[in-house]
């Protein structure tokens, strides 16, 4: 069972990027599903999550109003589109999933973790 994020990359303040999650070795269409970030020297911090069916939403508030996550479920399950894009945005994102359809905001809340993507914001 893997996930891989994709889409990361060098972007100036004020840009934008879509992140893109993939999904092998099992469906993740009834979990929760959340992307994370983790600057350098910092901890895994939530940024945002979605249902199963993509009625309900939740982000960090730093995030809220720039950043809209989505879901397909497909092979593709998940996506994170990143506008208004600032310097302190800059980490290597995560796609997750819950082991089931529960809300959470903790890393450790988290059964299944994709390798991460970088993403730079210049200023």
């Amino acid at each position: 069972v893997q996930l891989q994020a994709s889409g990361g990359g060098l972007v100036q303040a004020g840009g934008s990027l879509r992140l893109s999650c993939a999904a092998s070795g099992r469906t993740f269409g009834r979990n929760y599903m959340g992307w994370f970030r983790q600057a350098p020297g910092k901890e895994r911090e939530f940024v945002a999550g979605i249902s199963w069916s993509g009625g309900s939403t939740y982000y960090l508030p730093s995030v809220k109003g720039r950043f809209t996550i989505s879901r397909d479920n497909t092979e593709n399950p998940l996506y994170l589109q990143m506008n208004s894009l600032k310097p302190e945005d800059t980490a290597v994102y995560y796609c997750a999933a819950r082991g089931r359809n529960i809300a959470g905001t903790s890393p450790t809340e988290y059964d299944y973790w994709g390798q991460g993507t970088q993403v730079t914001v210049s200023s």
